[in-house]
């Protein structure tokens, strides 16, 4: 799994933050508060994102309504896990990891970890048709 580029990230964030379906134009015009954009740069960057499986589709009218497949959250677990695979020693890795997080974040790991099941069976890698 790739990381988003710029665009992407920022069209993926507004949807995300929506948490329902949307047009192009939703988010067009949301971007367009921060930078000028132009409707089919904004409609080719979703168009990709479908592509790629991040956003699934359906058309409304002459449009598409959009929405995500994936949650944030995990997109970001998926991120930590492959950037965590990439280790020749995760658990080095993780130690390094763990010696980032602020006192905040040390705090939602902890409250995570309680409730995690002791008998948890790992989950296998994500699948090729994943979002890529």
């Amino acid at each position: 799994m790739r990381q988003l580029g710029d665009l992407e990230a920022a069209v993926m964030d507004r949807i995300w933050r929506r948490n329902r379906p949307v047009l192009v134009r939703d988010i067009l015009d949301d971007l367009n508060t921060h930078r000028a954009l132009a409707y089919t740069t904004v409609m080719t960057v979703m168009d990709k994102l479908h592509r790629k499986g991040w956003l699934r589709r359906q058309p409304q009218g002459r449009a598409y309504i959009y929405e995500a497949v994936a949650s944030r959250e995990s997109y970001t677990a998926r991120l930590m896990r492959d950037a965590w695979a990439t280790s020749d020693n995760q658990a080095v890795a993780f130690v390094h990891f763990l010696e980032q997080l602020s006192d905040e974040e040390a705090k939602a790991l902890r409250a995570a970890l309680e409730i995690f099941p002791p008998d948890h069976e790992p989950q296998p890698a994500p699948q090729a048709d994943a979002p890529q």
